[in-house]
């Protein structure tokens, strides 16, 4: 829950002070309560906190002290009332439609968002007769043409997965309301560090903590942020459904969430300088990074975000003009600090191919029309110097027989 005192201070300050709850101990790190249940003074007492008449701790699926730390300092960092921690992002997508959404509802959603939440979409919202149309993020005229009396739910990721695609928040959350229906926002690649979707009228946020709530590649968690009657619908599910994060994972969160600041201003910069350097090297033909001046979303993203984030994408080409799966495994492989896998928000750079791992279940029409060529390779760019990123950046154009240039 958002404490008004806290809402005036800066993001950094909340990230630290915030969702602390006071031990008989007075410990000055937040506790961490590995419990599976929690016990009564009276079965008169246990009555009363399973029926809700009383407020405490029934059991860790759905009441723990360490996690309700971390949602509570998540919704005050997001600027929205109440957080619902879950087992993962796709843990709190998932959730999201089902707790809100019934048979007949209309979803639309960008067709930028991670390959996953796709599938969802296809093979289980279908399922329970929930409809979803998918749209261009950046083209207003599609989403609004793809409006009904039954869309509920407007969804995005913005910047997109992995193109850097920037949705107009403030836009869609207009379009949303006049429909009666409900933005929701994922905010993972910005977080409340970079970005705040509430402030531009979005109705729920989205993260996958595995990224850079965490910031170490350590553990899986999502979580979702709103108003107390919306995150009330997911409390509910998170009960009844069990998708629910773990204590130690909401410690570690905790701990993650004191440095975002810091590592998210880290991380745009050594980002800023790779894109720069990659967009003048041979075997690049074109790097999708909202940051740079030409790019098409660049004056948005400038205008809702704080920084451009550390995630970018590039096309490439060998030095036979080849510009296929090949040329970007050749790439991914000459690597040797970058982290081949398909994680992304570590302190560690990480390096992937979207169209055989993110993507690798979204139909081939459906990856050509988001843009998720056979080309492209996606880096997540870390913390480490940022001339040995170069350094080993240049092993993949010398892969593709190039010769980097400084």
């Amino acid at each position: 829950m958002t404490d008004p005192d806290h809402a005036g201070w800066n993001t950094d300050t909340q990230a630290i002070r915030t969702g602390q709850l006071p031990t008989e101990e007075q410990a000055h790190s937040e506790a961490l309560f590995l419990t599976s249940s929690f016990t009564y003074d009276s079965a008169a007492q246990a009555a009363a906190r399973f029926a809700g008449d009383e407020p405490g701790n029934i059991y860790s699926r759905f009441t723990n002290p360490t996690v309700r730390s971390f949602e509570q300092r998540l919704a005050v960092m997001e600027g929205g009332e109440r957080a619902v921690a879950f087992s993962s992002g796709m843990a709190a997508i998932t959730a999201t439609f089902l707790a809100l959404l019934a048979p007949g509802d209309h979803v639309v959603s960008s067709r930028s968002v991670f390959g996953t939440t796709n599938v969802v979409f296809d093979k289980y919202l279908k399922k329970f007769g929930i409809d979803v149309t998918l749209v261009d993020l950046a083209d207003p005229e599609q989403w609004r043409a793809a409006m009904t009396d039954e869309t509920k739910l407007l969804y995005m990721e913005t910047p997109s997965n992995p193109l850097n695609e920037i949705g107009d928040i403030a836009a869609l959350a207009r379009l949303a309301h006049e429909y009666d229906a409900e933005l929701v926002v994922d905010n993972c690649f910005c977080t409340p560090a970079l970005q705040k979707p509430f402030d531009l009228g979005a109705d729920i946020v989205i993260h996958s903590a595995t990224k850079y709530l965490d910031g170490q590649g350590r553990c899986v968690g999502g979580a979702a942020v709103g108003s107390h009657d919306r995150m009330e619908e997911l409390h509910g599910f998170v009960r009844s459904a069990g998708s629910c994060m773990s204590p130690f994972n909401a410690w570690v969160f905790l701990k993650g969430l004191e440095t975002l600041g810091l590592r998210m201003r880290a991380h745009s910069e050594n980002a800023r300088q790779i894109a720069e350097w990659l967009r003048h090297q041979p075997g690049v033909r074109r790097v999708h990074y909202a940051g740079f001046d030409d790019h098409p979303q660049h004056e948005l993203a400038a205008r809702q975000q704080h920084d451009y984030g550390a995630v970018l994408a590039f096309e490439l080409e060998d030095s036979q003009r080849r510009a296929d799966r090949q040329a970007a495994w050749r790439f991914i492989d000459a690597t040797e600090i970058f982290s081949i896998t398909a994680n992304l928000g570590d302190v560690k750079s990480t390096i992937t191919h979207p169209a055989s791992t993110t993507h690798g279940r979204v139909p081939d029409d459906e990856k050509q029309r988001s843009g998720i060529f056979e080309n492209l390779v996606r880096i997540a760019v870390g913390l480490e110097d940022v001339d040995d990123l170069k350094r080993d950046l240049a092993r993949g154009i010398a892969a593709l027989g190039g010769e980097a240039r400084s």
